[in-house]
C-alpha cells in the first residue's frame, strides 16, 4: 500500500432536503459561497493538498455537478469574444489540467459509508481522503493537507476533530479520546454517532475531513446498517479504532456546518468580511440593522472597490 495520498472521494449523492425549495433542482453542493460553489471550494482544498484524482459519488439529479467540472467550450468562446479575461480564467481553472475527475453513482442514498464503498474500484487498496463539501473550513491551514501529512507520519487513518458545545453533540459523530502523542495527534478509541448530550464520550466531534487506509473499506463491508437503515461511516471508524490505531487531529481552521442554513449564512458572512471588496457592504448592513448606525468593521475608503 502506498503511503502517498493522491485520491480524494467526494460523496455528493445526498438530497439536501434542509435547503428546499432551493435544492429541488440544484444540488446542495452547488450552493455558492458568494461566487464559488461549496463543492468547488472543497476541490480547491484537495488540489492544494496535492490530490490528483477526484472521485465524485453522485446520485439522482446530480448531473449539474458533472457539468460544473466539465469544460464548456461555448461559454469559453463567448467570454473570449467579449474579452472577459478574468471570468474566462475562472471557468478554465475549476479543475487544473493535472487533476482527473471521475464520477460514479450511488444508486440509492443509503448512507455515507455506502457512498464511500462505491469508490472502491478506483481507490483500490491505496490510502485516500474523504471530503464532505457541507463541512466547510476557512483559513490558512485547511485540514486536508494536514491530515495527509499526518497519515504520512503515522501510517494510520486520521480524522479531523473539533470541539463543539454539549448542546450540539447530537449532530455529529462524537469521539472517545485516548492519549495524545508528542506531535499533538490524539488516539481515537471509538466514535458514537449522534449521541444524546449526556451520553457523549467527549466534546470532540469528527468532522467531514478524513484520510483512510484500505482497512476502512473492509470495515464498511462488515458493519450493519445503523440509524435510518444506512451504512454509517462513524460505525466503521469505531470498528477500526477498536482493533487498530486511528488518530485524530484538532482542526485549526474555522469551521462552518453548511449543511444547515445558519452555518451556510455564517460561512458567506465570514468570506465577505474577509474580502476588501465585500466587507464594506456587509459592514454597512450590520451597522444599519444591528448596531444603530455604528460600523462594526470600518475599512479604509481605498479598499471599498467593487
Amino acid at each position: 500500500m502506498s503511503s502517498i495520498v493522491k485520491t480524494a472521494v467526494f460523496p455528493v449523492a445526498g438530497l439536501g432536503t434542509r435547503f428546499l425549495p432551493a435544492t429541488k433542482a440544484i444540488p446542495k453542493e452547488l450552493l455558492p459561497i458568494i461566487d464559488r460553489p461549496l463543492i468547488q471550494l472543497a476541490v480547491e482544498e484537495a488540489v492544494e493538498a496535492g490530490i490528483e484524482t477526484l472521485v465524485f459519488v453522485t446520485g439522482k439529479s446530480k448531473r449539474a455537478i458533472e457539468d460544473h467540472f466539465d469544460q464548456n467550450r461555448s461559454l469559453e468562446r463567448l467570454l473570449h469574444d467579449q474579452e472577459k479575461h478574468n471570468e474566462l480564467s475562472a471557468v478554465r481553472s475549476i479543475v487544473p489540467e493535472r487533476v482527473n475527475a471521475i464520477f460514479v453513482r450511488q444508486a440509492e442514498p443509503i448512507g455515507l459509508g455506502d457512498a464511500i464503498l462505491r469508490a472502491e474500484p478506483i481507490v483500490k487498496r491505496d490510502p485516500f481522503a474523504v471530503i464532505l463539501a457541507d463541512d466547510h473550513f476557512f483559513g490558512d491551514k485547511l485540514p486536508t493537507k494536514q491530515l495527509i501529512a499526518a497519515f504520512a507520519m503515522h501510517q494510520t487513518s486520521t480524522i479531523a476533530l473539533k470541539q463543539v458545545d454539549r448542546s450540539e453533540v447530537s449532530k455529529y459523530g462524537m469521539v472517545k479520546l485516548g492519549s495524545s502523542d508528542d506531535s499533538g495527534f490524539i488516539r481515537v478509541l471509538g466514535v458514537t454517532e449522534k449521541p444524546d448530550s449526556f451520553e457523549t464520550p467527549s466534546l470532540f466531534a469528527s468532522l467531514g475531513r478524513y484520510v483512510f487506509g484500505s482497512e476502512i473499506l473492509d470495515a464498511l463491508k462488515n458493519v450493519r446498517p445503523g440509524r435510518n437503515g444506512e451504512i454509517q461511516l462513524a460505525d466503521a471508524i469505531d470498528a477500526c479504532a477498536r482493533t487498530q490505531r486511528v488518530h485524530g487531529m484538532a482542526v485549526e481552521a474555522e469551521y462552518f456546518d453548511c449543511g444547515s442554513k445558519t452555518g451556510y449564512v455564517k460561512a458567506i458572512t465570514a468570506h465577505a468580511l474577509a474580502s476588501p471588496v465585500f466587507r464594506p457592504a456587509v459592514s454597512e448592513v450590520f451597522a444599519r440593522h444591528c448596531l444603530g448606525g455604528v460600523d462594526p468593521y470600518p475599512v479604509p475608503e481605498r479598499e471599498a472597490v467593487e
